[in-house]
């Protein structure tokens, strides 16, 4: 087995061997919750730029299938596991995960300290960090050398990841909808969750104008999930939405934008939310939803009622239990609302997935 390392920017170093392709690697190190979906994990766009440790124990026992991806390739930056599978067990299986990250040329490693991992992050927060195979250098140097890495604040990414050219998922069954899908580093099933519903989803670059949303006669407009810092995103196609009154919906990055958009700010966060366990509550109704998440930043919004925005009363509509983060923000009069997590949840929770049905109700109510 060929010897690697993992090294932090805070200088601690996990040593442990190399797992898929060989090399190095930089990226935001953050830790995953969820025992399932690691396929959907690696192919997520958001987390572009990012080392995922995942903090389930053994990974890799369902190998790679062709369906479940969640686009066309792994986007993380590395990969960190404790053990790796040594078979592959599925009847859908088509190869096992370490020959699918040499495949895609993704640096990974198996350590035996990823509790320890993930317990340094919940109190350092997340961090740049590096892997190395068969580390030449000394420590010391390896640690430089993440410092110099760049940083995920100030980050414009999503034009790294999202579509070049637009194109159409067309509805399942009856079309009912047009939507315009703003593609911010979307996953497959987002449209997918659309089209069944009866929704002909136009995906668009994330550099779409407002006219280019206005061209496909939208009934509704959608901000996809994407990776990076939201503050680093033009907000003004999404403003001329809002001004218009177009039925608006957002997911994750989406949310972070809607929110920047109705003049809130975002940070980021200490360490990040990424998991398929994460308890949200709808603070309308009470309703506590278990979700799955995966972002960095969150939005800055008052959590005692509603609040003025420039496009009429507003509220935070849904806040996580374990922080009281931002989940979800909607104007009060019912046409656009946004969340922070994942409810297209492939390899995940599904109690949000009525949002998707909501979006439907508020296009059907725009257009009586």
């Amino acid at each position: 087995m060929t010897r690697a390392v993992l090294v932090l920017e805070d200088g601690r170093v996990f040593h442990g061997t190399s797992y898929g392709a060989e090399g190095e690697t930089f990226g935001e190190m953050v830790f995953n919750t969820g025992m399932t979906g690691y396929q959907e994990t690696l192919t997520d766009p958001s987390y572009h730029r990012q080392i995922v440790a995942m903090t389930a124990p053994h990974i890799g026992n369902t190998g790679v299938n062709d369906e479940d991806p969640e686009s066309g390739r792994v986007w993380v930056a590395g990969y960190v596991v404790r053990e790796p599978s040594r078979v592959v067990s599925n009847w859908r299986a088509t190869r096992s995960l370490g020959d699918y990250l040499k495949d895609q040329g993704v640096v990974g490693i198996a350590i035996p300290g990823t509790r320890a991992l993930t317990r340094h992050l919940r109190e350092r927060g997340a961090m740049r960090a590096g892997i190395f195979s068969r580390p030449a250098r000394p420590v010391e140097e390896l640690v430089e050398r993440v410092r110099t890495a760049p940083s995920m604040v100030g980050a414009d990414l999503t034009g790294e990841v999202a579509t070049t050219e637009p194109y159409v998922v067309p509805a399942i069954g009856p079309k009912l909808y047009t939507v315009a899908a703003i593609d911010l580093g979307m996953k497959a099933m987002t449209p997918q969750r659309m089209a069944e519903r009866g929704c002909e989803v136009h995906v668009l670059p994330a550099t779409a104008t407002f006219d280019d949303m206005m061209a496909v006669r939208p009934d509704g407009v959608f901000f996809s999930n994407g990776p990076g810092d939201p503050a680093t995103a033009d907000v003004s196609a999404l403003r001329k939405v809002l001004e218009a009154k177009v039925p608006f919906f957002g997911i994750c990055f989406g949310n972070q934008l809607f929110g920047r958009a109705l003049g809130l700010s975002t940070y980021k966060l200490r360490y990040g939310h990424r998991g398929v366990n994460q308890p949200v509550q709808d603070v309308r109704t009470g309703k506590v939803e278990i979700s799955s998440h995966n972002h960095g930043f969150a939005v800055e919004a008052p959590l005692g009622g509603p609040f003025e925005t420039p496009y009429g009363l507003a509220e935070v509509s849904h806040v996580n239990l374990n922080d009281r983060c931002v989940e979800g923000l909607r104007l009060l009069d019912g046409r656009a609302f946004s969340v922070q997590y994942h409810p297209e949840a492939a390899a995940g929770p599904h109690d949000a997935a009525y949002l998707f049905d909501e979006f439907c109700e508020v296009m059907n109510r725009a257009q009586a």
